[in-house]
């Protein structure tokens, strides 16, 4: 099954836990010092916010999958709707080890599809989403598994 994905760049990570928890009326499933997110069956989605990156606001949106296959089954969707899919295997990004694709559509707003595999203890060398098709050998977060 699958689950949207928004990701938010936020000046006040608590401020914000707290706007985003009243507005879904849960906690969220994760929190670190500079992340949070929410796992909401209503609508599904997977909803993150850090204060990783100075540009505010919508980071990336994307599509999270429980399995390979339907990772393997978005990304053959993605490869039809754009040139430039760009992979990432073993990704440690999020607090998450996760295999994604990335792509931009045509108004430039990257998504990404990713399964992620299990939780991870650190977030991951940050790039911000800008440089993600700017560098062929390490996209996301740049840290390798």
């Amino acid at each position: 099954m699958k689950r949207f994905h928004i990701h938010v760049s936020v000046e006040n990570l608590q401020q914000s836990i707290q706007f985003y928890s009243t507005l879904f009326g849960v906690s969220p499933a994760k929190i670190e010092a500079d992340y949070a997110k929410w796992m909401l069956e209503d609508p599904r989605l997977n909803f993150a916010i850090s204060t990783r990156d100075l540009a505010r606001g919508v980071n990336h949106v994307g599509v999270q999958v429980d399995t390979a296959e339907e990772l393997a089954e978005v990304e053959g969707k993605l490869r039809r709707a754009s040139a430039a899919v760009l992979p990432e295997t073993g990704m440690t990004c999020c607090y998450a080890l996760s295999d994604k694709y990335w792509v931009l559509d045509p108004q430039g707003l990257a998504w990404e599809v990713f399964h992620t595999r299990e939780d991870a203890p650190i977030y991951g060398e940050h790039k911000p989403v800008a440089e993600i098709f700017e560098e062929t050998a390490s996209f996301c977060c740049g840290a390798k598994a």
